[in-house]
C-alpha cells in the first residue's frame, strides 16, 4: 500500500508540473535531476573515488539545460574550464591523490543525469508535436518494463545478464522491446500519423535503451554494494532507482528524429 501511495504523489506531482507548461517541466527537471545527482554522489564512493560536488552539480545542471535555456554557452568551452580547472584544483583540494580518478566520477555523473534531461527537454520544446514525442517516449519505457516484468516473471526460463540482475530472463527482455514497439506503433503512426516503420524502429531503439540504462544502474548499485539509490520514495527506493530506464531513451529518439526531419 505504501508503494502504490507513494506512486500515485510522485505520478501526480510529475503530470501537475507537466500541465503547469515550461516552468513547472524545468522545476521537474531540477528537482529530478538534482535529487538523482545527489544518490549519484553517494553511491560513488561505493564505486571507488567520490565524485567531487562542487564538479558534479554545477556541470550536471549544466549538461541538463545546454540545448534549451543554456543554449548560448559554448559547450566546449565549459568541458575545457572542466578539463583545465578540475584537475588543476586536485593539486590543490584533500583528494589529490585521487584527483584524475574523481574528476572522471564527476563528469561522468555529470553527463549520466544531465543528458538525458537535455534530450527530454529538447523533445518537450519541439514544436509542434514535442509534448506527445515526449509523452510517448515515456510511455514505451513505461510499457517496456511493466511487459518485461510480467513476461519475465511468469514465463522467463533463460537468464539475461545475471552477474548484474539475476532476476532478469530474455523472455523479459524480448517482452520489453515488443511492448515499447506496440507503444511507438499507436503514438507515431496512429496518433502523429508517421509511417509504421519509424514506430518500429523507434520502438526497438526505446525498448533496447530502456534495458540498457536499468542494466548499468544495477551495475552501478552492484560496485557500490547496495540495494537502492536511496530511501527517497517509500516503498520505492531512490530516483534513480526509478528513472533509470527513462535516462537513454530520449537521447536515441531525439537523433533518430533530427536525422529523419520527423520534428
Amino acid at each position: 500500500m505504501v508503494r502504490i501511495l507513494s506512486a500515485f504523489v510522485v505520478l501526480g506531482a510529475v503530470i501537475g508540473l507537466v500541465f503547469v507548461g515550461i516552468y513547472g517541466v524545468y522545476v521537474l527537471v531540477l528537482v529530478l535531476g538534482g535529487l538523482a545527482l545527489w544518490e549519484f554522489h553517494g553511491l560513488s564512493e561505493g564505486m571507488g573515488s567520490r565524485a567531487p560536488a562542487w564538479l558534479l552539480y554545477p556541470l550536471g545542471v549544466f549538461f541538463a539545460f545546454s540545448g534549451t535555456v543554456l543554449k548560448e554557452i559554448d559547450v566546449t568551452l565549459v568541458l575545457a574550464l572542466a578539463l583545465v580547472g578540475g584537475l588543476g584544483a586536485f593539486l590543490f583540494v584533500p583528494g589529490r591523490r585521487q584527483g584524475l580518478s574523481r574528476w572522471a566520477m564527476g563528469l561522468a555523473g555529470a553527463l549520466y543525469v544531465g543528458m538525458p534531461f537535455n534530450y527530454y527537454l529538447l523533445l518537450y520544446t519541439s514544436k509542434p508535436s514535442g509534448l506527445t514525442w515526449t509523452l510517448f517516449t515515456i510511455l514505451a519505457v513505461v510499457a517496456s518494463d511493466a511487459a518485461a516484468l510480467l513476461i519475465g516473471s511468469r514465463i522467463g526460463r533463460h537468464p539475461f545478464f545475471t552477474n548484474i540482475s539475476p532476476k532478469k530472463t530474455v523472455e523479459g527482455a524480448v517482452a520489453g522491446v515488443v511492448g515499447s514497439v506496440i507503444v511507438m506503433l499507436i503514438g507515431v503512426s496512429a496518433v502523429l500519423g508517421h509511417n509504421p516503420i519509424h514506430a518500429v524502429v523507434l520502438g526497438v531503439l526505446v525498448g533496447v535503451s530502456a534495458e540498457v540504462g536499468d542494466l548499468v544502474e544495477s551495475q552501478m548499485k552492484r560496485l557500490a554494494e547496495v540495494k537502492d539509490t536511496s530511501h527517497l520514495i517509500p516503498g520505492h527506493g531512490g530516483v534513480l532507482d526509478r528513472i533509470d530506464s527513462i535516462l537513454f531513451p530520449p537521447i536515441l529518439v531525439y537523433l533518430y528524429l533530427m536525422l529523419f526531419h520527423l520534428l
